[in-house]
């Protein structure tokens, strides 16, 4: 099924709305915003470029401030040009790498010191990575459901705008509002600096001889979805999703390209195209990572080095991180409407080992068709095609059935020597991983010993992080502290993304189809199993590992005092899949939303949303909603995300058990 865009609202360092996402003017050479940034330069950082949105004065979080004003913008048009919207079943699937970094640094600060005196209700409420997205549902009076946050590093918002596809191809909702954000912050510049991963000298210069990293950049984009046989006018559509997992190391990229590359051939397949007029790479211009995409490229596309023009915009904007997806494929659908094949920034000789054609001006064209890569920490892959004109396929897809095979629970952090014999690892690569990615590692093994091999091509992780990595982020983040941005530490900085457990897991396990982490609010271990099931059913996957995890230490639990919840660590695997062979029950419903609890429903925190599943080999109905956090002295008391699934046991009657008393 092809999805029409009938609205978006895009922020980036080059404008707001249509300009922020312009694919340039006929005859001019591409245009750069990347400049000397002064609160990285303060920081200490060497390389302390940024291409920053302008903003306005504010209290508020960049990051939801961004995301709020793409928001917003979609929305306006969506009240000009389908004034019923608001009558429709709207879903929300959001992705961001670092989600409300920027309060979390003065949050971990506040927390370092001698009973915390400056952290107050309002500030410890937004130190989470799903923060801004409540926030800004909550400014625009929105209650979504479905509704996801994607914690997918750099391919977040590509993998949002699939899954929303996926939900519209099931009849989960009518509308699909899905995008990405995220702000620049010296957390994450300096991570990015240690890891030698930004330019020196800016612009970038994606795929070219001498290139040496990226720029960072920040902004949003939301777009609005409606399936095509609805809006079969809509200037573009999306027309083709693929995910994937390198499965090969958590930083580096695969040298071949072979994830990229099926996820790239997914997508096409899906849109029934062989060869795009125009190609959105990843184009980080780091070394290895273009020379890796300009192979997928030539394997999913043979003509990209003579025939397909190769626009990297990250070069113009920064890499924007969760919102670069989003963007990027906005950009892609301003070149398809204005009939324009865009230019790409920087200079040089296209290196022999990353040919791809790059134009020095933009030029005028008829491109129908652009593909959307992005590539990810934790070798994750997405890839989206956009057309000027609806898929020549059937309205939806085959849905098939997902069951539930097996389940394991454990609250004991591993044994680093115990976890390095059991995955055949140096003890000391497991030592570099953090405490919230042993558990992943460890209950990924647990379920490879009760359910044997997990490996192949349409296998893949979907972990939910409630609290995501925030206690190893307050780690990272003392040691910039105390010893200033450019003393953080490299081995630890991959560790901060939550992205970083599925990762680990798809390389450990060969895990090669869709991987990634999710985590609305609380509930995100529901949440996992929700996403996991839709991509599941849509044939995205055969089978996904859903975990949810928690690691609890001085700083969550710090926050939960705050704020009035309680998290403890530990980690819950299921097994879905297509396979009912040896499965214990069959997943009919999950779903994950925004907005008013149901009165009376329990608290079921992170991992612990999930421990009813364990039993699930009995008859079971799961109906658990999980407020996040309360603002108890705030207008915004009594909005919170939730998710539910509903089971059906395997040979055995069906009959309830309600969630209060089944639950943790």
């Amino acid at each position: 099924m092809s999805a029409a865009i009938i609205a978006f609202g895009a922020v980036s360092a080059m404008g707001e709305g249509a300009s922020a996402v312009s694919a340039g003017v006929i005859g001019e050479p591409a245009r750069v915003f990347v400049g000397r940034d002064e609160e990285l330069a303060a920081a200490g950082l060497s390389r302390p470029f940024a291409a920053r949105v302008t903003l306005e004065e504010s209290t508020d979080d960049r990051a939801t401030v961004l995301l709020s004003r793409a928001l917003r913008g979609c929305l306006q048009e969506l009240d000009q040009t389908s004034p019923g919207w608001r009558a429709l079943r709207v879903g929300l699937a959001v992705g961001t790498s670092s989600g409300g970094m920027r309060t979390a640094e003065r949050v971990f600060a506040a927390c370092s010191r001698d009973g915390a005196p400056e952290l107050t209700r309002d500030l410890a409420a937004g130190a989470f990575y799903f923060s801004p997205l409540l926030d800004a549902v909550r400014a625009n009076g929105l209650e979504p459901s479905p509704a996801t946050l994607v914690l997918g590093a750099c391919a977040a918002s590509t993998l949002a705008i699939g899954i929303g596809l996926r939900w519209l191809d099931e009849g989960a909702c009518d509308l699909v509002l899905a995008g990405g954000f995220d702000a620049v912050s010296t957390f994450v510049a300096a991570g990015f600096e240690t890891l030698r991963a930004t330019t020196l000298c800016p612009p970038s210069r994606p795929f070219r001889v001498g290139r040496d990293g990226m720029s960072l950049g920040e902004g949003a984009a939301i777009v609005a979805l409606r399936p095509s046989r609805l809006a079969p006018d809509a200037p573009a559509h999306v027309t083709g999703f693929g995910a994937s997992s390198d499965a090969v190391h958590l930083t580096a990229p695969d040298r071949n390209g072979t994830g990229l590359a099926f996820a790239a051939k997914r997508a096409l397949l899906e849109s029934h195209i062989t060869c795009p007029d125009l190609v959105s790479p990843h184009g980080s211009a780091t070394p290895y990572s273009d020379a890796a995409e300009a192979r997928a490229l030539a394997t999913a596309v043979p003509e990209v080095a003579t025939d397909v023009v190769v626009h990297p915009f990250k070069a113009q904007v920064g890499h924007t991180l969760g919102a670069s997806g989003a963007l990027e494929t906005l950009v892609c659908v301003d070149a398809l409407v204005r009939g324009v094949l865009p230019a790409a920034a920087g200079r040089g000789e296209i290196d022999p080992d990353a040919r791809v054609r790059l134009l020095d001006v933009t030029r005028a064209g008829s491109p129908r068709t652009a593909l959307k890569l992005s590539a990810a920490f934790g070798g994750s892959n997405a890839a989206l095609v956009v057309s000027r004109d609806r898929a020549a396929v059937a309205d939806a897809l085959p849905r098939r059935p997902v069951f539930l095979s097996a389940a394991v629970h454990a609250t004991d952090l591993p044994r680093a020597a115990d976890l390095a014999e059991r995955l055949g690892w140096p003890i000391e690569r497991v030592l570099r991983a953090d405490p919230l990615t042993r558990r992943v590692l460890d209950a990924v093994a647990l379920l490879v010993a009760r359910d044997g091999s997990l490996s192949g091509a349409r296998t893949g992780i979907v972990v939910g992080a409630a609290v995501a990595t925030l206690e190893t982020n307050a780690s990272f983040f003392a040691r910039i502290e105390e010893r200033g941005a450019r003393s953080a530490e490299p081995r630890k900085f991959p560790y901060t993304s939550p992205n970083a457990a599925a990762g680990d897991a798809s390389a450990a396990f060969g895990l090669t189809g869709p991987s990634f982490a999710v985590g609305s609010g609380l509930h995100a271990g529901i949440e996992a199993l929700a996403v996991a099931t839709t991509l599941v059913a849509a044939g995205d996957a055969d089978a996904l590992v859903v975990t949810a995890v928690d690691q609890v230490g001085p700083t969550v639990a710090r926050l939960g005092d705050v704020l009035g919840f309680k998290a403890s660590s530990g980690v819950v695997a299921l097994l879905v899949s297509s396979d009912p062979k040896v499965a214990v029950a069959r997943v009919t419903c999950a779903r994950s939303g925004i907005g008013a609890p149901p009165a009376g429903s329990p608290i079921a925190c992170g991992h612990r949303a999930l421990l009813p599943l364990l039993a699930a080999s009995l008859p079971a109905r799961l109906a658990a909603s999980s407020p996040d956090f309360r603002h108890r002295d705030s207008p915004r008391a009594g909005a919170c995300a939730w998710a539910s699934v509903d089971l059906v046991p395997l040979q055995v009657a069906r009959h309830g058990i309600d969630a209060a008393s089944a639950g943790p």
